[in-house]
């Protein structure tokens, strides 16, 4: 056998196995370093950040917010009790004709004042003119009649019958003729009181029978105010008390009255009471069918706490105010702030509210400028006025 040697094959074994790298230690241990100081790093900076974010507002406070204040003041409210209704006139009505006829004249203008009696329409009244002149005819022959039968009788010539006889033809004479200017009057249509007149509703030549409207009268100097109250409120209304009347027309001007009825009976339906005013109305600006507020002035109640309507918030959980309080700051200083509390309201009379608790008198609360404060927020008295009270016309 022969054995050929290999020039290219190695003199080491074939079977033994490669070297295995030693792992490098130290480098695991240098990344570990490095992320745990990455690490640190982060953590002190956010902590560093928070605490000069906290310094920086602890040190960097909002300026005070400039508000207007109001002291609670203990007083006497006008006890007002309010309702509505409209307005009447005392004397008001269409007037018309009694009789049927022809309209021959009109003898006024539309809107024109005229007195109580002043002619207003003619009708036609010829036949009944025909007839006076005939009775008043008869009326002089049976007068002349009367006189001779007198005379005879005096001196015994003529029999007591005829004297009588006569002066029943002068009677039923004299009752034709007022039966026939009756009649005449009927035709003349006059104005049954003083007042305005209204819209002309005829013409001339027009055929109006009996009722028919010629023109509506209305005097305008004093009127009746007609409301109604609750029958709980019922008790607290006399004859002769003070009303406040306000109408649409003329906002801002109040108008004065007084209570002249009160209905006795109660409705059945609503339970409420009928109440009359009468009013004076010189001007004559105020005109029936207006609707008016009206206002009961009431007998004085104890004092009660007020402020302005626009300090207190309404709201769901219930009503507040901003009650403004000083307090010391650390370096002697004296700030004020709003503090929010809760409050019972009563009635709103003249843009004040009654604050029945919550509140002592000689408090100041933010009367202007609530809505941007947060409970416990700096504030500043502002110099400007705080605007009129009330800022719209009351509503009683």
């Amino acid at each position: 056998m022969n054995i050929v040697a290999e020039h290219k094959i190695s003199g080491e074994p074939i079977d033994k196995a490669p070297k295995r790298p030693v792992k490098p230690v130290r480098w695991f241990i240098i990344v570990g370093l490095l992320l745990g100081a990455l690490v640190g790093g982060l953590v002190w900076f956010n902590s560093f950040r928070g605490q000069m974010i906290k310094q920086f507002f602890a040190n960097n406070k909002p300026p005070p917010m400039s508000v207007s204040a109001a002291e609670a003041k203990s007083e006497v409210v006008p006890n007002l009790l309010t309702a509505v209704g409209e307005l009447a006139a005392v004397h008001q009505v269409n007037v018309t004709a009694d009789v049927n006829g022809r309209v021959t004249e009109i003898k006024f203008e539309p809107g024109a004042h005229v007195e109580e009696g002043t002619p207003l329409v003619q009708l036609f009244d010829a036949p009944e003119q025909g007839d006076l002149a005939n009775f008043k005819a008869q009326a002089t022959v049976a007068q002349l009649s009367l006189d001779r039968a007198k005379q005879l009788a005096s001196r015994q010539f003529g029999p007591q019958a005829t004297v009588d006889q006569a002066q029943a033809s002068y009677d039923q004479a004299l009752a034709g003729i007022a039966k026939t200017e009756a009649l005449i009057s009927q035709k003349l249509v006059r104005a049954p009181f003083s007042g305005d007149l209204g819209v002309r509703k005829v013409e001339v030549g027009q055929y109006l029978t009996a009722g028919t409207a010629i023109v509506s009268l209305t005097d305008l100097s004093v009127l009746w105010a007609n409301f109604t109250v609750t029958e709980k409120d019922s008790g607290n209304l006399k004859v002769g008390q003070a009303v406040r009347l306000r109408v649409d027309a003329y906002p801002g001007r109040v108008f004065e009255g007084k209570i002249t009825t009160i209905e006795p009976q109660i409705a059945s339906d609503t339970r409420n009471i009928r109440v009359q005013a009468t009013i004076a109305n010189p001007e004559k600006i105020l005109k029936p069918g207006m609707f008016v507020t009206t206002t009961v002035v009431l007998p004085d109640t104890p004092p009660v706490i007020t402020v302005p309507e626009t300090s207190v918030d309404y709201t769901l959980y219930g009503d507040s105010v901003f009650v403004i309080t000083e307090k010391k700051e650390d370096d002697g200083k004296t700030s004020l702030s709003a503090v929010r509390t809760f409050v019972q309201t009563g009635k709103r009379v003249e843009g004040r509210v009654e604050i029945l608790k919550g509140l002592k008198p000689g408090v100041k609360v933010v009367a202007v400028g609530q809505l941007k404060l947060q409970p416990g927020a700096a504030v500043a008295i502002s110099s400007d006025p705080a605007p009129a009270i009330p800022a719209k016309p009351p509503r009683y």
